[in-house]
């Protein structure tokens, strides 16, 4: 026993050796186990994902911005060599994200909340600083190693019950935590980038406090989802607010100039029409009952039940952790076929299954077992209960819809009757409002005299109950002072 770990730490010393390189933006050496070769191809591989996951925003003008200004940007940066893709992705969510290789990403959600042109370039340089400084090549090294743990967390615990790959793709990439290291380096460098393509790179600051509003807002709401991770384990807003302003000041007074872009109107102009918030198109929630306008159908989500959507798939989590339902897609040109590859692709032991009809819809209800792989040197006794799904295959013309609830073993008896619930109320949508229902979107209004903001926003007849979230959507507060002809934001259908 002794004699192999000890031939296992020389191996792991001498691997540790053969992955040093040198840092491009510090010039020290780091321990990496990803060559450039391949973060490039990683990002290659990863892109597909992110946009299956998300679909790209449909607005030519949008992504051709992104892309010009990441091109400028990354042409100054530390790693100009790299071949750089720049895309604005559909989701509501205000989030950036970047991978390795070169791919940086920003939703809709966090193009609708910045103010000026200043604060996107900042943002963009931070993303691109987690390349170039390679954060996010370690990271996701990190990360690949603890989805097989995750993955292997899910399949034994009960409030981790794990169904379908389309759950995992993207995970990897869309949430990877930095250190506060590495996000201070990643401020200094978007601070740096910014401004070497002549942004005020002040601005970048002012953002980090409108995603602290929406994300104290968030907070708040009751049943509210909170924002995804832009802002985890990031140093403290404040300071981070405090610290980026001096770095600018500092980065302005090197370069020598202080006549730098902050392009506000133009920016605020350019995201005229923007979608706002969900679109209903990709489906919506109203009162305990998804619809999806497009593909025609409904369903119940039981009460209490956390759950969030996207283009691939619609999950539902229990309140206490403990069951989880998702609606998505079913491979196979039959109920049968698709049963089969499904059993196939999540290792499921079929205990029964069962033809029937769903509202008119032909389907197949499977429940099916997941069992832990016994581990070695384990009594089969020690192996933690299997989980169990129920699985409806539900077939709309050439389309197979998969409703899959699972659970740990013991606690299926206790939600089967909320998936069945939910299952078989799944319905052709015919009402007209929620056929047709139209998104909100960004619209900019010039004020017409000088006001404050809650006075402006009240004459374009935004609610009460929503004066605070356009406060922050504008980064501002009610109480400002407008001057006449002041572009502001609002949010209209």
């Amino acid at each position: 026993m002794k004699r192999s770990f000890l031939f296992a730490s020389n191996a792991a010393f001498l691997l540790l050796l053969a992955a040093c390189t040198t840092n491009p933006v510090t010039g020290k050496k780091q321990v990496s186990l990803m060559s450039e070769s391949q973060e490039v191809a990683l990002g290659q591989q990863s892109d597909p994902q992110v946009l299956a996951q998300f679909g790209l925003v449909d607005n030519p003008a949008l992504q051709r911005f992104i892309q010009d200004k990441g091109q400028k940007m990354a042409a100054v940066s530390h790693r100009p060599e790299l071949k750089y893709e720049f895309k604005i992705v559909d989701s509501p969510v205000i989030n950036a994200f970047a991978v390795p290789g070169g791919y940086v990403y920003f939703t809709r959600g966090i193009m609708a909340h910045f103010n000026n042109e200043a604060q996107f370039a900042g943002v963009l340089g931070h993303e691109i600083g987690h390349i170039t400084a390679r954060h996010s090549a370690q990271q996701q090294t990190k990360a690949t190693f603890g989805q097989l743990l995750l993955i292997g967390g899910m399949i034994a615990s009960p409030q981790l019950a794990q169904y379908g790959e389309q759950a995992m793709q993207g995970l990897q990439v869309l949430f990877l935590k930095f250190g506060r290291d590495d996000e201070r380096e990643s401020d200094r460098l978007g601070v740096e980038y910014s401004t070497k393509i002549g942004y005020d790179a002040k601005q970048m600051a002012d953002f980090f406090l409108t995603l602290q509003r929406e994300q104290d807002k968030a907070s708040a709401a009751a049943g509210a989802e909170p924002i995804p991770d832009f802002l985890s384990s990031h140093p403290n807003p404040e300071d981070r607010y405090n610290t980026v302003k001096q770095l600018a000041a500092e980065t302005q007074q090197q370069v020598g100039t202080t006549n730098l872009a902050v392009g506000r109107d133009s920016y605020l102009r350019m995201i005229e029409g923007l979608v706002y918030g969900e679109d209903p198109k990709q489906g919506f929630v109203e009162n305990n009952t998804f619809y999806h306008p497009e593909l025609k159908f409904q369903f119940s989500v039981p009460t209490g039940w956390k759950h969030q959507n996207s283009p691939q798939q619609f999950q539902m989590a229990a309140p206490d952790g403990k069951a989880l339902m998702v609606l998505t897609l079913a491979p196979g040109e039959s109920l049968e076929a698709a049963a089969q590859q499904m059993v196939q692709q999540f290792k499921l032991q079929p205990v029964e299954s069962k033809q029937l009809t769903v509202n008119s819809f032909p389907a197949l209800a499977v429940v099916a077992d997941q069992v832990a792989e016994q581990q070695q040197g384990q009594p089969q006794q020690q192996q933690g209960p299997a989980t169990r799904a129920l699985i409806y295959l539900i077939q709309d013309g050439k389309t197979i819809y998969a409703m899959i609830g699972a659970s740990s073993g013991p606690d299926f008896a206790t939600y089967f009757p909320t998936f069945t619930s939910s299952m078989e109320n799944f319905r052709r949508l015919t009402d007209a409002d929620k056929l047709n229902r139209q998104p909100e979107r960004v619209r900019i209004k010039s004020v017409t005299s000088a006001t404050t903001l809650s006075q402006a926003l009240t004459r374009f007849q935004v609610p009460n109950d929503r004066l605070e979230e356009m406060a922050i959507l504008n980064g501002m507060q009610l109480t400002d002072r407008l001057t006449a002809g002041q572009l502001i934001k609002i949010v209209a259908k």
